[in-house]
């Protein structure tokens, strides 16, 4: 009998990388909610997905082994509230918020490895006195603010004077709402420290500048150990705060990417975080010799899925389904057919414009067959406006991700520019 595996949010892109994992002949993957509603859209009800699920669940006639996503919120926060209802395995829920909830999360890692996070504190956006409660924080000019509970850096902003506080709250009052309703009903799920019951999905996070070059490492929990297995280097364009490519492996030096596998480890013990996937964004402050903990992220990123088929051999979706049928994650290691892989961000720096011409499936096809092993997918179609794109920064939108494998660094980055030599897109009604 084959293991009945239910995913939230499948697509085809995921499903290819899921039926090629280490014993999928034994698996049958389900999925579960429209992919379209958790990614192609920034409203989120989360109640009716759940009730959704649950009804597809009870109906469905044979085992329920696993319930699995690799998707960001509101993914990520769904998986514990069905998991817990299906006697499935993944961490508990207030683990997970532990590591999600910003605030909460700062908190935490501040018990533990307080050297190594900045300066935060938790603001009211529609608080008219919110700057000057900043500064009494003990945070000066520049700092970041993004929200308590956010997803592919949306709503988030580099502060560096009043002007640009003022641009970021008009934002944040205007946008916030469709995190903070979802949120909030996440968050009355679980059980929770009043003092962090206070800063809800309404609040902010405003927190002192940190940088230098920044990696994520990948990582699971298993019955309590904590397990580093990879770690992917993160380019971002010169100059601004939007991502060019992650790359994996890194190439930090050994040493401080096996001090960032003991913080990690260090961290997730602390947050009580088990039985799942995860993987936490660093930097590597190169003068100072730092290390700075940005973020913790409750699933594994489905970006760096490409990159470990083409380097270990196989996606690392391998972890998150061996982990959902409570087995010890069967990860291969350099057996892939590239020494290096990488996802590049094709993007654009407009405030907003409207898509006149998008590459044809036949362009992107030829373009892709200009290097071996590459994969490009759309983001953005002819006649949209790019403010419509969901999950993306507050400086670009990225219009294509293009997935390449090579021998070293500069053999992907020349792949890149030959691949971008034959397809392009045509914009109108641009705002700079």
């Amino acid at each position: 009998m084959k293991k009945n595996i239910f995913v939230i949010g499948l697509n085809a892109f995921n499903l290819d990388k899921l039926k090629r994992l280490r014993g999928a002949e034994n698996y049958e993957f389900h999925g579960l909610i429209d992919p379209a509603k958790v990614y192609d859209t920034e409203i989120f009800d989360i109640p009716g997905m759940l009730a959704e699920a649950e009804e597809k669940l009870r109906a469905f006639d044979g085992s329920i082994d696993a319930i699995v996503g690799y998707m960001d919120f509101p993914v990520s926060t769904m998986l514990p509230i069905l998991c817990g209802k299906f006697g499935v395995r993944t961490t508990s829920l207030e683990s997970l918020l532990k590591c999600e909830h910003k605030f909460w999360s700062r908190v935490v890692q501040r018990e533990v490895i307080p050297d190594h996070i900045p300066g935060f504190t938790a603001f009211d956006p529609f608080d008219d006195e919110a700057l000057s409660r900043i500064g009494e924080a003990g945070l000066s000019f520049p700092f970041f603010v993004k929200p308590i509970k956010s997803s592919g850096s949306r709503l988030g902003f580099r502060i560096d004077n009043p002007e640009d506080f003022d641009h970021a709250i008009e934002r944040l009052r205007a946008d916030i709402g469709t995190i903070q309703e979802p949120f909030n009903f996440v968050l009355d799920q679980a059980e929770i420290p009043e003092e962090i019951r206070k800063v809800d999905g309404g609040f902010c996070m405003a927190e002192q500048v940190i940088g230098g070059r920044q990696c994520t490492v990948e990582g699971y929990v298993y019955n309590g150990e904590v397990v580093p297995y990879g770690v992917v280097d993160s380019i971002r364009y010169p100059q601004v705060l939007s991502f060019f490519y992650y790359m994996y492996p890194s190439r930090l030096p050994p040493n401080v990417q096996d001090k960032m596998g003991e913080l990690t480890k260090k961290v997730m013990s602390h947050v009580g975080y088990d039985n799942s996937a995860f993987n936490i964004e660093f930097f590597w402050d190169e003068v100072q010799d730092r290390i700075w903990l940005l973020e913790i992220n409750t699933r594994i990123s489905q970006s760096h899925c490409d990159l470990f088929e083409k380097v270990d051999g196989i996606s690392n979706q391998q972890v998150t389904v061996d982990l959902g049928l409570g087995q010890r994650p069967d990860m291969p290691s350099r057996e892939g057919d590239y020494k290096v892989g990488a996802e590049f961000f094709y993007r654009v720096f407009f405030a907003d414009a409207t898509v006149t011409r998008a590459p044809t499936p036949e362009e992107i096809e030829a373009a892709a067959a200009k290097v071996p092993g590459t994969f490009i997918r759309p983001q953005a179609h002819e006649g949209m406006r790019l403010s419509e794109l969901p999950e993306q920064d507050s400086y670009s939108y990225a219009i294509a991700c293009i997935w390449m494998g090579a021998s070293k660094q500069s053999t992907l980055l020349w792949g890149y520019e030959r691949v971008l030599k034959y397809f392009n897109f045509e914009f109108t009604d641009i705002e700079e």
